[in-house]
């Protein structure tokens, strides 16, 4: 099919994923979603291919989703009525998973064939809940992972921010909302590995390449065995419960404030003033950001 947000390729036996809107940090707009979990399904469907790579072109993986025009005419009808927020509306959205993002996003947990997401820029937001829903994760050291929205304008929605840390280091993300680099991702375990820039790509596809050689049953089989051990843990209910609380969070008087400076000032105003006081994300030192010079090429 032809794709509007994302390129999909195929090379022997791994498939890529290409987030493909570089110009606006691979923000999530309606038909994202859609289109990777169609990717998803087509690499599954492909009996050649056995690994799958979700991966950003440009600077970065994923700068999270892009609360600008697009995302407002995607998703207006599916969240209001008559301008208005409609939590009825929203519930239903984001919870089916005809329309739900993050249904669409948990096609890379429920398919049998491992998915590694590469990782490099900016990996925030709703960008960071997708790259967790990836069963392996590789990332630059320099890259940039965070959840901004705990401190305004959402909450957890894919869970994984929960699953994949510790308490205490999930409470200090949770209500901090502080970014972690590649490195300490990694050190931490949030993320498999952390490597160079430059070495990342080669990293990633020699992981894919070696996985490609085991049989796909004994992938499959070894995923789902994991993976259910942590449904059993009860994600299916966490990720319900964030998806309506962050339907609240981005309508109580603070959220509609912030999201009404973004419609007057711009984004890039309403974020500065969210993250401004702890100094990090755009308000972060040079040090303390991805190297845009990292670039990642189709």
């Amino acid at each position: 099919m032809d794709y509007q947000t994302i390129v999909y390729s195929t090379d022997g036996t791994v498939a890529t994923i290409s987030l493909n809107r570089p110009e606006r940090l691979n923000t999530i707009v309606p038909p994202m979603p859609e289109e990777i979990a169609n990717a998803v399904d087509s690499a599954n469907l492909d009996d050649h291919i056995k690994v799958i790579i979700l991966r950003g072109i440009g600077r970065s993986f994923c700068a999270g989703f892009d609360f600008g025009p697009e995302f407002e005419t995607g998703y207006g009808d599916r969240l209001s009525t008559d301008g208005e927020w409609d939590p009825g509306k929203d519930l239903i959205g984001a919870i089916n998973h005809q329309t739900g993002y993050v249904p669409k996003f948990m096609s890379m947990w429920h398919s049998p064939k491992p998915v590694i997401a590469q990782v490099h820029g900016w990996c925030v937001g709703g960008g960071s809940d997708m790259a967790l829903c990836a069963d392996l994760i590789i990332a630059s050291d320099d890259a940039q992972i965070g959840a901004p929205y705990s401190r305004l304008w959402g909450c957890y929605l894919s869970g994984m921010w929960i699953y994949r840390l510790g308490l205490s280091r999930c409470k200090w993300h949770a209500l901090t909302g502080e970014p972690l680099s590649g490195q300490k991702a990694a050190e931490v375990e949030l993320i498999n590995k952390a490597v160079p820039f430059d070495q990342l790509e080669k990293t990633v596809s020699e992981l894919a390449n070696k996985l490609a050689r085991l049989p796909l049953s004994q992938l499959a089989a070894m995923k789902l065995v994991v993976n259910k051990a942590y449904e059993n843990q009860g994600i299916t209910n966490t990720q319900a419960l964030g998806l309506l609380l962050d339907g609240y969070m981005r309508n109580t008087p603070d959220g509609k404030s912030f999201r009404n400076m973004a419609k007057t000032d711009g984004v890039g105003a309403a974020i500065h003033k969210r993250d401004e006081m702890f100094g990090d994300y755009s308000s972060a030192p040079a040090d303390q950001k991805p190297n845009p010079n990292n670039e990642i090429m189709l």
